[in-house]
């Protein structure tokens, strides 16, 4: 096994005991900064410097299968080298799903409102989506491959295509042979306990809070304000974006927590919305308060909320009293708890890693081992 990835992720990587190399990646910075304007994430310039990339490695490494979780680049460079590929991604941006892709935050909405805004995304979405699907579709023709017909065949464009969802929360319909739902992938880097971790009375229900690195961060001031006043105690984690002082004398804060033992402690997890941190919650059977910002985060959490499982509210129009409401109301809500426990429940019958070794199987040698 060869990783590849660019420096500022190398971390992840650090006691993985396999080769590496380095790649191209824009910043995270760059990548919330333009899913904040509702901007294409990538360049057609800094795609095709991405295939480059892809192209000296797969040539030093000579793989017999490249796997690669929203790596665009690698639908181009993968098939150049005519090496079998296998993209990781979320159901919910499948041409197969059944969506209605929500308003993200915009700076139109703030300026306009939601409603408006919304009803005029709606119309001119099919517009939007092409235009960002116009960098990757550019890259592939100057290497002489077909254009991808929409985003969502740019985001999902592999050999095997696989979804770390699980079937019962995004449903999808038609699927052909290589696309399919291997679960949740649970899984995150090896943080200890703080210092404080067993400072909180355990005779008070507590909440995980989180933002991770892309929720609106500047609302965190505002949802320990919100949760101060109940009587529950709050772990938070705030992935090192902001230096939290004079906290209230309920709320227990650091820089990284280990998220699937403090979703377990919890009875409830407040967090950006995302895919990682929703599924930490619900493999626990915790229900989910969910403030997003950007499409993914609202698509995740939209179909969460129809479970019954969580509450989806707008980062841009949060308040401390409607976060405050939100959390008691899940708190005190038997059928959020219970829909919860019916997604770990189903989450327990998948097991990601099998369903993953299967596809290289089948990739590789056509079979399933």
């Amino acid at each position: 096994v060869h990783f590849a990835c660019a420096p500022h992720y190398a971390w992840v990587y650090e006691k993985a005991g396999f080769g590496r190399s380095q790649i191209r990646s824009i910043t995270e910075a760059q990548f919330q900064g333009r899913l904040a304007q509702g901007n294409p994430i990538y360049t057609a310039g800094e795609l095709a410097g991405y295939v480059d990339d892809d192209l000296r490695v797969i040539d030093a490494v000579r793989p017999d299968l490249v796997v690669g979780d929203f790596r665009l680049s690698l639908s181009v460079s993968a098939r150049l080298r005519k090496v079998p590929y296998v993209t990781l991604g979320n159901a919910y941006w499948s041409p197969y799903a059944q969506v209605r892709y929500p308003l993200p935050e915009i700076p139109l909405a703030r300026i306009f409102g939601v409603r408006l805004t919304d009803a005029v995304f709606q119309r001119i979405r099919p517009a939007i989506f092409a235009l960002h699907a116009m960098p990757m579709n550019r890259v592939r023709r100057r290497h002489g491959l077909p254009p991808l017909d929409g985003l969502m065949r740019v985001y999902t464009d592999a050999d095997q295509t696989l979804y770390a969802d699980l079937p019962d929360l995004v449903p999808l319909t038609g699927l052909p042979d290589d696309h399919r739902c291997i679960g949740p992938v649970l899984w995150s880097p090896e943080i200890g306990r703080p210092a404080w971790w067993d400072e909180p009375p355990a005779e008070r229900p507590s909440i995980y809070l989180t933002l991770g690195s892309s929720g609106q961060v500047r609302l965190l001031p505002s949802v320990i304000e919100a949760l101060a006043a109940l009587p529950v105690n709050v772990l938070v984690a705030t992935a090192g974006r902001m230096d939290l002082a004079h906290l209230p004398a309920n709320v227990w804060a650091a820089d990284y927590l280990p998220g699937s033992e403090a979703a377990r402690r919890a009875r409830l997890v407040i967090c950006n919305g995302g895919s990682p941190t929703v599924y930490q919650a619900l493999a626990e059977g915790v229900p989910v308060v969910g403030i997003p910002s950007n499409m993914d985060q609202y698509l995740m959490m939209g179909f969460v909320e129809r479970t019954g499982a969580g509450r989806l509210l707008r980062s841009g129009t949060a308040t401390v009293a409607g976060i405050r409401a939100a959390a008691e109301a899940l708190l005190q809500d038997p059928k959020a708890d219970g829909a919860a426990k019916g997604l770990a429940t189903a989450i327990g019958t998948t097991n990601a890693a099998a369903e993953f070794a299967n596809a290289v199987s089948r990739t590789i040698y056509g079979e399933k081992n």
